[in-house]
């Protein structure tokens, strides 16, 4: 078996989020691949590692850069922020490594991280104890269509719903389908959360009411920003605190019996 390829998920933003798992698979490196802007954060962490970096929208340069290492003996680390299965490099990886054949030269180890999403539900309060959806908005790799389709039906069924990617400067049709997809429904409690885990980080709690006043020219939403939007039984609690019942107190009392 040749050295490891691991793909590493760092967590929300910063170095808040990364687990001890991630730490050790790190050090155990000899080289690590990463986007620029995340081995920037993780400079503290990388030593004098052998490094390779490159910019947005070469992420398959990345890959098979990561796996041109470990072929050639290199125990490598490809960094993925968040979680490396929710829209981050473990797909891609996984893919080049089945089109090349490399499973009996490659020991590949993916291992988990904390996404933006459930940082910003812990900050927030309880806002996604009931089932969930998670979307991205962005159209580059995925239909326009079946992004639409997504939501819609995310929305009439009542699941909490995590927004990925909302928009851009060039990219802006997804997001006014998606306000337009809101109008549809009752005003439910919407969370703004950019930067998480970051410097700069902002987490604003409003309603879905003030996305569709706003449409596409929200100051607070960019491509750096999470949308979670509540279901219907969501609530803006005391202390500014959002909370999604999970329905315990609606069948057991304070003491924890059978209400009667």
């Amino acid at each position: 078996m040749a050295k490891r390829l691991y793909i590493v998920s760092s967590g929300a933003g910063g170095l808040d989020y990364i687990s001890s798992e991630a730490l050790k698979a790190i050090n155990d490196s000899e080289v690590i691949v990463s986007y620029s802007k995340y081995a920037r954060e993780l400079e503290p962490i990388l030593g004098d590692k052998e490094l390779y970096t490159s910019g947005m929208t070469y992420e398959i340069d990345r890959c098979a850069k990561a796996i041109e290492y470990a072929k050639n003996g290199k125990t490598t680390s490809i960094i993925s922020n968040g979680d490396a299965n929710v829209y981050g490099m473990a797909t891609l990886v996984v893919e080049l490594i089945e089109n090349q054949n490399l499973w009996d030269e490659i020991e590949l180890i993916s291992l988990p991280g904390v996404t933006s999403f459930l940082a910003t539900a812990s900050k927030v309060g309880a806002p996604v104890s009931q089932d969930f959806a998670i979307i991205s908005l962005s159209d580059r790799l995925t239909d326009i269509n079946i992004i639409d389709k997504r939501v819609k039906n995310a929305l009439e069924a009542d699941f909490i719903l995590g927004i990925y990617n909302p928009k851009s400067k060039k990219r802006i049709k997804p997001y006014l389908n998606f306000i337009e997809a809101l109008k549809n429904h009752d005003q439910k409690v919407a969370i703004i959360a950019s930067h998480v885990g970051r410097a700069k980080e902002s987490i604003h709690i409003t309603n879905t009411t003030e996305l569709i006043k706003y449409g596409y020219d929200h100051p607070n939403i960019s491509m750096s920003t999470l949308l979670i939007i509540g279901n219907s039984n969501t609530k803006l609690i005391s202390h500014n605190k959002v909370l999604t019942p999970r329905g315990y107190l609606n069948k057991y009392d304070i003491d924890g019996n059978l209400k009667k």
